[in-house]
C-alpha cells in the first residue's frame, strides 16, 4: 500500500501577517513511485527538502509531481525535482514531451490516481492514495479542516460542492490545500 507523509502544512495568513500563504506539500511512496503533491509556496525551500531527506530520499529520487491546480502557491517549487514528470488536469510532462490525457482515473502509480474535481479552478484535480488506513485525498476542495464552506475564490461553487461530495464518499483522510490533514466527519464542509 502507498505511504503518505506531509512534508509541510500550509496556511492562509498568519496571526502576525495576513499576506502570507503556503501550500500543504505532501509525499506519497508507492513501490518505485515517489510522488510530491503541490510543491508550492513555503517560507524557504528547506521546508520541503529537509523532510524529504529525513525520509532517506533526495530530490532526484522524486519520480512524479502532481499539481492540484496551476496557481503559483501550489507549483512554484516543482523545479526542485529535476528527474520528475509533472501531472496536471490534462497532461503529463517530461522534459520536452507533452502527453495529453484526461485527469479522471489516470494512474500515477498502482495505488495513486487522479480525480477531476473542478471548482476552485476549472482545472483542479484531487490525488488519491490507497493506504493501509484507507484512501487519502490531496485536494484543494478544502483550504483546511474548516473549509471554508464557500471558497471565496472558487470559479464554480456548484462544481466544488459536487467534488466535495465525491471525495467524501471515498476518502478516509483529507489533506487540504492550505492546512493539516483531517478526518472527514459530520461537520466537514460539503
Amino acid at each position: 500500500m502507498a505511504q503518505v507523509d506531509v512534508l509541510f502544512e500550509g496556511y492562509v495568513g498568519l496571526p502576525d501577517d495576513d499576506d502570507r500563504v503556503a501550500s500543504t506539500v505532501s509525499l506519497i511512496r508507492d513501490g518505485h513511485a515517489i510522488v510530491v503533491v503541490d510543491p508550492g509556496f513555503v517560507p524557504r525551500r528547506s521546508a520541503i527538502l529537509d523532510p524529504i531527506r529525513s525520509l532517506g530520499l533526495e530530490p532526484t529520487d522524486v519520480t512524479d509531481v502532481v499539481f492540484s491546480h496551476h496557481h503559483p502557491d501550489h507549483t512554484v517549487n516543482a523545479a526542485l525535482f529535476p528527474a520528475a514528470q509533472i501531472h496536471d488536469h490534462w497532461a503529463t510532462y517530461r522534459n520536452d514531451v507533452w502527453t495529453s490525457r484526461p485527469a479522471e482515473g489516470f494512474r500515477v502509480s498502482e495505488r495513486v490516481s487522479l480525480l477531476a474535481t473542478p471548482g476552485h479552478t476549472p482545472q483542479d484535480v484531487t490525488t488519491l492514495a490507497e493506504t493501509e488506513g484507507g484512501v487519502v485525498a490531496f485536494t484543494h476542495l478544502w483550504w483546511n479542516a474548516e473549509g471554508p464552506v464557500e471558497d471565496p475564490t472558487a470559479v464554480d461553487s456548484g462544481a466544488l460542492h459536487r467534488g466535495r461530495a465525491r471525495v467524501l464518499e471515498i476518502a478516509s483522510l483529507i489533506v487540504p490545500g492550505h492546512g493539516a490533514p483531517f478526518v472527514p466527519g459530520p461537520s466537514t464542509a460539503r
